[in-house]
């Protein structure tokens, strides 16, 4: 399990193993390879690229899925993790996102994030600080999403959207600067 859902399963208690331990979801990209850096057309225009975000395919969610929500964040930075792309309300029928989307589902709607920005913005992470993760992740929901605070802490919506998950794909990539 990776580390970051496994804290979520230890702070939510015992009970989430089994919804994540069939995981049945896929998410992948024609732009991102996993464990590689992220391509300069994804990143941030202050670090140097062009912003877009990357094309993204995902499918096997459970039948009992009522919604969606992606999220993309950078689980590197102290002390609290930073949010990228906040997503919600895909419906459950659809299976990705184009590249550079700026016109998402009907019913759709990007949340603040820890830019301040109801939009994707690209990894930018601090100079000298490493290596960082991003974890591009689809949550399938059995219900309505849940209710995202607009920039709220990037670790507090990760945990909340594995309370209302029923299930889950994530791709990670990487950047430094």
């Amino acid at each position: 399990m990776r580390p970051r859902l496994a804290s979520f399963v230890t702070a939510l208690g015992g009970g989430m193993m089994a919804a994540f331990a069939c995981a049945a979801m896929q998410i992948s990209s024609p732009d991102l390879k996993a464990g590689a850096p992220m391509p300069k057309a994804n990143v941030y225009t202050g670090c140097g690229g062009a912003n877009l975000s990357p094309a993204l395919s995902w499918s096997g969610a459970p039948k009992a899925t009522r919604g969606l929500a992606l999220s993309v964040i950078d689980v590197n930075p102290p002390p609290h993790q930073w949010s990228h792309w906040i997503v919600v309300g895909l419906p459950p029928s659809s299976s990705g996102l184009a590249r550079g989307v700026r016109s998402l589902p009907a019913g759709a709607r990007a949340v603040a994030n820890n830019f301040g920005d109801a939009a994707y913005d690209g990894p930018c992470p601090p100079p000298g600080s490493g290596v960082h993760h991003y974890e591009i992740t689809i949550w399938a929901l059995a219900g309505p999403p849940p209710p995202v605070p607009p920039n709220g802490p990037a670790d507090a919506l990760g945990a909340m959207l594995a309370r209302a998950a029923i299930d889950h794909a994530t791709i990670t990539v990487t950047a430094r600067r």
